[in-house]
């Protein structure tokens, strides 16, 4: 299979297989008026089978938020046909507004225009606590 090359843009790397499309849900990108390519179960030398996610656009992305779904998504920003830039990702250690907090005494649930923040408390089971409350939410909250 040959996908083209993008001129300015980024590509998402290294997505775990079968999770390109919650990324493209996530990030909105069916809205986007630009050419994007989702790339499913290539071959990787890396994790065996990935998704990939080609935008032919400059867009900002909210970094957070990727590295919340997965931390070991690479982001390769491309300027003029070249890649000029690879970000690799590491577990936020604060995240706003990407979960919402499931505990109904909560501040946030009387006061719904308050910023959902949530503080990493745990790394190796990737697990947040919300910033008021502090109601533990796993990685399978989004």
């Amino acid at each position: 299979m040959n996908i083209d090359s993008i001129r300015t843009g980024i590509v998402l790397d290294h997505i775990p297989a079968g999770r390109g499309m919650e990324i493209y849900k996530y990030l909105k990108l069916g809205k986007l008026d630009c050419s994007v390519a989702i790339i499913k179960n290539a071959k990787s030398k890396k994790l065996g089978r990935k998704d990939i996610i080609k935008i032919d656009e400059d867009l900002d992305v909210d970094l957070d938020a990727l590295a919340y779904i997965d931390p070991g998504i690479t982001i390769n920003v491309i300027k003029d046909g070249k890649l000029v830039e690879k970000r690799d990702l590491a577990l936020p250690q604060r995240i706003v507004n990407i979960l919402k907090c499931k505990n109904p005494r909560c501040i946030t649930s009387v006061e719904p225009g308050l910023d959902q923040v949530f503080l990493l408390s745990n790394p190796e089971k990737r697990a947040y606590r919300c910033a008021y409350c502090e109601e533990e939410m796993s990685d399978s909250a989004l």
